[in-house]
């Protein structure tokens, strides 16, 4: 990036994704799979009940079919109570908490389209006058399967397509007319419009809601210039974390950023031009510290910003450190008023240390505090490391 040119205020991916859009309900990764993950816990109680509701409608059927029908062949009887009772069964024993996030997907997928090609079975071996009326319960299968999936649009269309394909098969062996094979058929069809739109349009809501509240969390999470974790969640978080740390007999590195002279910096440049600066910065930095899943990034203060990272070696640390003042150098944004040099530049200060031989989070991040300062006193435009105070 040219030095003189401002550094964009980057958009977070939750912002992005619902400024463009999301036609075809699948989120850019990590957000498809926290999506889905916050989606699945809440639609268990309503899948739960479209379970429950399928099971009462196939023994409703059972009994008006014994009444009314009195098919004779053993066939629906054994499609019902060997095939389609289990399948409801096992789906709703998977809608267990325990079990749900992990099973219950894996479940459905197999027993959704089987539930429909029973149903498909059973209109097959009715007696010709009766298999309108066997088969129309195609119908209720399709609108089942929606629930079912918790309103999943393309993974209920994946399912009722398999059902349909039932269809042309029984028509295809002589197994359903084919008059009757094309009035359920369309009608299936028509099911599906109905019932992909309305899955499309809650779906598509449902999303929506999640990003806003997602968006919602990061106002509240992340600092408005930099969009590093603002000091009032970082120190809520940080502090679990070194806890499991703590527990878990892992290292932890603490690394302090300070702008080298940024009140000079806004002095002559501009409180804007300081704001832009900061951003550029930012990025720089936690480019750097490429942080992983468990490590912090924030804005500490002011012109400070601190990288709590877990589980990195002092060699690491040394070296993200060292990265870290390079990156910013890199950088070149002209300061004229620097005593130093005629560009940004940051100190840095890192430790890293284990928990169960540190007094508490607070002493390592005084400790990596001295290191600031110490590069500060050496000069700027450095890095100093504290070793770790563990004896060999």
């Amino acid at each position: 990036m040219n030095s003189a040119e401002p550094a964009k205020h980057e958009e977070s991916q939750v912002a992005r994704v619902l400024a463009q859009g999301y036609a075809r309900l699948r989120f850019p990764e990590p957000l498809e799979r926290e999506f889905r993950q916050d989606a699945s816990v809440s639609a268990r109680r309503w899948v739960r009940l479209s379970l429950l509701v399928a099971l009462i409608t196939t023994s409703g059927f059972a009994v008006i079919d014994h009444w009314v029908l009195n098919a004779g062949s053993p066939v629906p009887d054994v499609v019902r109570f060997g095939l389609q009772m289990p399948v409801l069964v096992i789906c709703l024993l998977a809608t267990d908490a325990r079990f749900y996030t992990r099973w219950y997907p894996l479940a459905i997928q197999f027993c959704a389209p089987l539930f429909g090609i029973g149903t498909v079975v059973m209109a097959s071996n009715a007696l010709p006058e009766h298999a309108p009326l066997v088969g129309s319960r195609v119908l209720l299968v399709a609108f089942f399967i929606y629930f079912m999936l918790g309103m999943r649009t393309f993974q209920a269309l994946s399912s009722n397509l398999i059902v349909g394909i039932s269809l042309l098969v029984a028509s295809s062996v002589g197994a359903l007319t084919t008059d009757v094979a094309a009035y359920l058929g369309f009608a299936f069809f028509c099911a599906n419009i109905i019932g992909s739109a309305g899955a499309y349009a809650l779906e598509h809501a449902n999303r929506t809601s999640f990003l806003e509240r997602q968006l919602l969390v990061e106002i509240a999470a992340l600092d408005g210039l930099t969009r590093l974790l603002n000091r009032q969640t970082f120190e809520a978080r940080v502090r679990d974390a070194w806890q499991r740390a703590v527990d878990e007999h892992r290292a932890v590195t603490v690394i302090m950023v300070d702008v080298d002279h940024f009140k000079l910096y806004n002095d002559h440049y501009g409180h804007q031009a300081g704001d832009d600066c900061l951003r550029r910065v930012a990025a720089a930095v936690r480019a750097a510290v490429g942080a992983r899943a468990g490590d912090f990034v924030a804005r500490y203060g002011g012109e400070e910003i601190i990288a709590v990272l877990v589980d990195r070696s002092a060699s690491e640390a040394q070296n993200i450190a060292t990265h870290v003042v390079r990156e910013v150098q890199a950088l070149q944004i002209p300061h004229a008023s620097s005593p130093e040099i005629q560009s940004v530049s940051v100190s840095v200060g890192a430790t890293t240390q284990y928990p169960r031989f540190t007094p508490s989070y607070d002493s390592i991040v005084r400790l990596a505090d001295g290191a600031l300062y110490a590069a500060k006193r050496q000069g700027r435009n450095r890095s100093v490391f504290v070793e770790s105070r563990l004896a060999a």
